[in-house]
């Protein structure tokens, strides 16, 4: 028999690529040694389950939502259709089974020793990347008849009548969790290179990993915090977050800081950051050779940045309007104080970008002309085609995280992130569980990923008004939005607006951000960058990363605009820059942190952002 392809397609033989020497791999050589690590393992499960069940036994972690409630419900609706016409499920089981045959007819055909009448392709799926998934028979087997039976099931959401968008978006969103989730690549005994690696160690993989399992869930306070990147080697103030400056002012929902110039003359208008509260601020500090906010200042823009408190019951009442008043207004009185200008150029980022394109109106309302630019990172004003968050977001549900968060006062952060990752399911979740729980590996030292697992809390108010007037309701872009006792208008925000929306973005989907230029009053310079959420923003110039695209009003088909824009290599950070430059090019002699008109209360990046939730 030949050797297989490089390229994972089949070559010839009684089973095209596959050695029968290679089931060696497979046989236990010390059974005793087996037994004793499976028993450890057993020993760090049991402590696992421990963690789990001692907070809820003493009243510390209580459960008010279920989160698999709504998967049934709304998967029944799925099934009621199905089941509904005899002759339709009849139908579609045998389309189903008729699958299996075939599967089984070709698997038995090239055991045999016959070509199958095409050739695979070669595997492109990332989790069945091991040869043997496709040179052993039974793993091969394995793998094809999940994607059958994965592609038939989402193949039922899809064919189902009778379904509300609504509900179509969840069920077909809930069937790719649960396909995820059951995928054989997740499992030691059906994923080859965890079966090889297990019997090579005689099972001390699984030991490492059950005591990381108990360790991550007592770290969780009786839930799973998956971890994702090695935590011990970031802090914040030490290889994070290092740009110079100082808190100068403090509200009870935020600190604000002002970073020291790296040139002798700086822009005439200050620059006020709003990043979001979802998570902490430093996404555009990480560290000096990723760093937006130290890019900024070394083109000489003076940077103020609001890093939001991490709240907890005392801020439960903080609604849109506190943020609005004790956070953006609260940078604008400080700014004035620390500068003299008036006139500030302001970036919002994702809700942060919300939140200010809502206090924009809110300003225009009340003739409050201090913001002269903003630029809205990854934001959306309309919530049309938000994507799969979503899905999380119908009355019933939010009814149930109310009366959660009524609670304590806050959404813990591990619920949101938990809604995050399960987004990207099959990169943020189920790699990570297989590489420490069954592989027994630390992650690697990732700065944004330890970024990311610094989660943050949300105050009750905040984010109940949130979820329902931005995913629920979608009032901000219909005119219906109310802050401070003003009906908003977008159309009231008259200032240029420099839009960036990332062509990958799984949270504010380009399409999305496109819509949303088109419901402000003034000019929008709509912009497209390459990759996702986070690296489509935070891309340093010297990296060369990426491209972005530029082209006319952000009208019509977002497609049919995306193909006529015009491609750039590299980061925005440039264009960005000129067009700030474009509004007001004015310069002034280089700033000091509080003008000498404040005191600083610490040095950046202050206390607010180390805050752990």
């Amino acid at each position: 028999m030949t050797d297989s392809k490089q390229d994972g397609s089949e070559g010839k033989g009684a089973y095209p690529g596959f050695d029968p020497k290679s089931v060696e791999a497979y046989i236990v050589r010390d059974p005793e040694a087996m037994a004793v690590n499976f028993a450890r393992a057993l020993e760090s499960l049991g402590q696992a389950a421990s963690a789990w069940l001692a907070p809820r036994e003493r009243g510390e972690r209580i459960e008010t939502v279920d989160p698999m409630a709504d998967m049934v419900k709304t998967l029944s609706k799925v099934t009621e259709y199905w089941i509904s016409d005899p002759q339709r499920a009849f139908e579609a089981q045998t389309q189903l089974m008729a699958g299996y045959f075939g599967l089984w007819t070709r698997s038995m055909q090239r055991l045999g020793g016959e070509e199958p009448p095409q050739s695979e392709p070669p595997v492109k799926d990332k989790r069945f990347a091991d040869d043997d998934w496709q040179k052993n028979p039974f793993f091969d087997f394995l793998r094809q008849t999940y994607l059958l039976t994965a592609d038939w099931a989402e193949k039922l959401v899809i064919d189902a009548d009778g379904l509300d968008a609504h509900t179509r978006h969840k069920a077909a969103f809930y069937v790719k969790q649960i396909t995820a989730a059951l995928s054989p690549a997740n499992f030691v005994a059906t994923n080859p290179q965890l079966y090889r690696e297990t019997v090579a160690s005689s099972g001390e993989n699984l030991v490492r990993g059950m005591k990381m399992l108990a360790e991550d869930i007592k770290a969780g306070g009786g839930a799973l915090k998956l971890r994702h990147t090695d935590m011990s080697k970031f802090a914040i103030g030490k290889n994070m977050a290092l740009t110079s400056g100082k808190v100068i002012a403090q509200s009870d929902v935020c600190q604000i800081i002002q970073y020291e110039a790296t040139t002798d003359t700086v822009l005439r208008r200050p620059l006020m950051i709003c990043p979001p509260w979802i998570n902490k601020f430093y996404i555009l500090d990480l560290n000096p050779q990723k760093s937006f906010i130290k890019w900024c200042v070394d083109q000489g823009h003076t940077v103020f940045v609001i890093s939001w408190v991490n709240p907890d019951s005392r801020h439960a009442g903080k609604d849109w309007v506190a943020y609005a008043r004790e956070g953006i207004d609260f940078a604008l009185d400080t700014i004035e104080k620390s500068t003299g200008e008036t006139d500030v150029n302001a970036i919002g980022y994702c809700v942060g970008g919300t939140l200010l394109a809502a206090t924009l109106a809110l300003h225009a309302k009340e003739k409050n002309q201090r913001i002269r630019t903003a630029t809205l990172l990854t934001t959306q004003v309309d919530f049309t085609y938000a994507g799969d968050l979503k899905v999380f977001v119908d009355e019933e549900q939010i009814e149930a995280l109310e009366n959660q968060m009524k609670a304590v006062g806050y959404l813990d952060g591990s619920k949101m992130a938990t809604a995050f990752n399960m987004l990207r399911a099959s990169e943020l979740i189920w790699p990570y569980f297989v590489n420490n729980y069954l592989k027994g590996q630390e992650p690697m030292p990732f700065d944004l990923l330890y970024w990311n697992a610094d989660s943050t809390r949300m105050a009750a108010a905040n984010h109940s008004f949130y979820l329902r007037n931005c995913y629920l309701d979608n009032t901000l872009s219909q005119g219906k939005m109310v802050l401070d006792g003003k009906t908003l208008s977008l159309k009231d925000v008259k200032i240029p607006i420099y839009n960036l929306a990332t062509r990958e973005d799984h949270i504010a989907p380009a399409r999305s951000v496109f819509l949303g230029s088109q419901f402000f009053g003034g000019s929008v310079d709509f912009v497209v960058t390459g990759s996702g959420h986070i690296a489509g923003v935070v891309n340093p110039p010297d990296r060369h990363k990426y491209q972005f695209w530029t082209g006319g009003a952000a009208k019509g088909d977002f497609d049919a605009w995306l193909a006529e824009a015009k491609e750039t290599a590299g980061s925005w950070w440039p264009h960005w820059h000129a067009w700030i430059e474009n509004k007001d090019n004015s310069r002034v002699p280089a700033r000091i942190p509080g003008g000498g008109a404040m005191n600083a209360i610490e040095e950046a990046p202050g206390s607010f952002v180390m805050e752990q939730a």
